[in-house]
Order: structure tokens, then sequence, then C-alpha cells
């Protein structure tokens, strides 16, 4: 529980410093744009006071050539000089297609007048002069820059995020097919022994009961450990006939769970062909009849439904156990969970991989409620 809560920590501080640096840089490149805004103002400033002085006295020849210097220094910033009748008189940086047409040179004025108050320019004459100005190209794309940075910094983390998650995905896929293959070789040597001991005491009294029984676990425990092998292989499909599949694990089942609960099949009266590996799909099944029986601690009603729904066919297998709540819901298939006391999480993990990805369908919890059950939903696609 404490390295729980120390892992939840670390990964809030490590959220919480990626989300300082994305606002910094935010906040950085908001004051860089301000500055040069300022800086650009600043530019306007002398150059209207340079028309400013042209307009007043009659500079030497030296001044004229520091106004036009000033004048012509001036290569990104817009400009417009109207007169007192909103008439262009001087233009600078405004876009070619206008630059010949007074009226939308002067409507250009007006609009710049939105973002900046015009300067004034008194005249001797009277026809003083007002010298509209705007921000520069370059000034108004870096308004958007901050914006854009933080989305692909933004894009890097969830980037980053999904690809770590991948790699712990496939390193615990990688673990559960090990843990399996190695659970089936284990298996495997101790029932190679117990079927040789039964074909001798097969010998000595071939019509046993107690036999009989032992040869039919036998080859279940034969099944269970086929099972174990095929996890983290690709198996085939060339099982067609569904309900021979369901009604096989049913007749199995009905026979050793509790008498005491209601436990019923309910198939199509047509059949069913849907391509699956059949030991494979039993495997599911047995788990979910199996976590239906002990949520119900033996005792009550258990359904199982197949059904034809849009080409596809679903298996529900619902029970009137304890139920769940929403946050045991959620993690019901991540792998290690588990609600009992001796469980080990590992089956509902499992027969989620066998549908996603040997199947290429899908397994939910389509309904449960503390107190009165679970329905389990497997959806699969016709053939």
């Amino acid at each position: 529980m404490r390295k729980s809560i120390l892992a939840r920590l670390n990964n809030w501080i490590i959220f919480l410093l990626m989300t300082l640096v994305v606002v910094t840089i935010v906040i950085a490149s908001t004051i860089l744009i301000n500055f040069l805004r300022k800086e650009e103002i600043k530019r306007v400033d002398i150059l209207v006071s340079a028309l400013k002085f042209q307009q007043e006295v009659t500079p030497s020849l030296e001044v004229q050539e520091l106004i036009l210097k000033i004048y012509s220094s001036n290569t990104t910033i817009p400009m417009v000089v109207l007169d007192r009748e909103d008439r262009p008189m001087v233009h600078k940086n405004i876009p070619q297609e206008i630059e010949n047409d007074p009226v939308l040179v002067t409507l250009l004025a007006k609009k710049m007048a939105k973002s900046y108050p015009p300067i004034e320019i008194k005249v001797p004459d009277g026809n003083n002069q007002f010298v509209y100005y705007d921000n520069s190209q370059i000034l108004n794309n870096l308004r958007y820059s901050p914006y854009i940075l933080g989305f692909f910094i933004l894009c890097y983390f969830l980037f980053s995020f999904w690809f770590l998650r991948t790699i712990k995905k496939t390193d615990e896929g990688y673990l559960w097919a090990g843990l399996a293959k190695e659970t089936a070789h284990q298996i495997g040597t101790p029932l190679s022994s117990m079927i040789g001991w039964m074909e001798i005491m097969k010998m000595d009294n071939p019509e046993s009961e107690g036999i009989h029984e032992i040869e039919r676990d036998i080859e279940r425990l034969r099944t269970i450990s086929e099972r174990f092998s095929k996890i983290g292989s690709i198996p085939e499909l060339n099982d067609l006939n569904f309900n021979e599949t369901i009604s096989e694990n049913y007749d199995y089942l009905k026979t050793r769970i509790s008498k005491k609960i209601d436990f019923s099949l309910h198939l199509p009266t047509y059949k069913i062909l849907v391509p699956h590996n059949k030991i494979l799909m039993s495997w599911v099944i047995e788990n979910l009849v199996k976590n239906a029986v002990d949520a119900m601690k033996g005792e009550g009603v258990l359904h199982m439904y197949v059904f034809e729904r849009n080409k596809n066919i679903l298996i529900e297998v619902k029970d009137s156990g304890s139920g769940m709540t929403k946050q045991q819901a959620r993690n019901a298939f991540k792998p290690g969970y588990s609600t009992k006391k001796r469980g080990w999480g590992l089956g509902l993990s499992l027969a989620r991989r066998v549908i996603h990805e040997y199947h290429n369908g899908d397994i939910k919890i389509s309904q449960t409620e503390v107190g009165k059950g679970t329905t389990f939903r497997i959806t699969i696609k016709k053939a």
C-alpha cells in the first residue's frame, strides 16, 4: 500500500514538473513577444519623430539623408500616413495588391487603428497628418508560437506516455506467456506418469468406475496443459460448431459445481458457425463460470446465453452473486488484480487475451451491481 502511494506521488511530481516546463516556456515566449512589440513601437516613435522634424523645420541635406535612412530602415512594420481628409499620403510595407488603391489603403489604415491609436503629426499649414501602424508580420506570427510549441510538447508527452505504456504491456504479455508455457511444462511431467499408472490400473480392473472418473480428470488435466501451452503462440481457429463447444463446456461444468446453483444454458435452435479455438474458448467460459460460482459462494442462479446480434455472436454469463463496485469492474481484467484472498488475478486477464488477440473479439462486464450480481459479455464475429 505504501509503495502504491509513493508510486502515485512520483507520477504526480513528474506530471507537475512537465506542466511547469510547458507553462514556463509559454510565459517566456509571451514575455519575448511583448518585448519585441515594445521595440517595434519605439521604432515607430523614432520614425514619427523624424517625420515631425521634417515637417516643422527645413532640414539640411545631411539631416534629410538621416531621415531617409530612418524611413528606409523600416522593412517590416506596416505604416500608412493619412491627411485630415483620410487621403493616403505615404505608405510602407503593406500588401502590394492594394498599394495603388487609395480606398483600400485607407480601409487598411482604419483597421490598423484597432490595434494602435494613430500618431498625429502637426503641420504648419494646418493639414495635420496621421500615422497608422500595426505589428510586423513576423511579430503576428510569433503570437501563436507559444501555443504551437505547447501543442508539440503536449504531443511529445502523450507519445512518450503511449510508448512507455505499450512497452509495459508488451513486457506483461511476454511474462504471462512465459508463465503459461512453464506451467504447461511443469504439468506435463507428472501427467505423463499418471497416464502410465492409469494404464496399469486398468489392466487389473478395467471396469472400475473410479478408474474411469480418474481417467476423465486426467484427460481434463491434459486439456488444461494444452491450454497453457497455447498462450503466447498463435492458435489455429479451425473449430466452427460453436453450439457444440459451448454445450460440451456446459455439460462438464454442470457436474462439477454446487447442486445449490441453478445453472442453465440457453442456445439458439439453429447451428452457429464461428471460427474459434475450442480449447481456448472452453477455458474462457470456464473462467467466467468459476468466477460466478465464487461470487455466489456456491448458491444462487447462473444463466448462460448465446445469441446473435448484428452479425455477431454474443455469449453472456449472468450470476446472482455479490456484484462489483465501479472500481472493481474497471480493474477486473488487469493482470494481478483479484478480489479473492487467494486469487492470482490471472484468469480474467488471460481470458481477455484469448478473446481480444486470438479471436479478434471483445469481452467486458456489461452489467454489475453490488448485491445483485454481474453479467459478463463476449462478442465474436460470425463466420
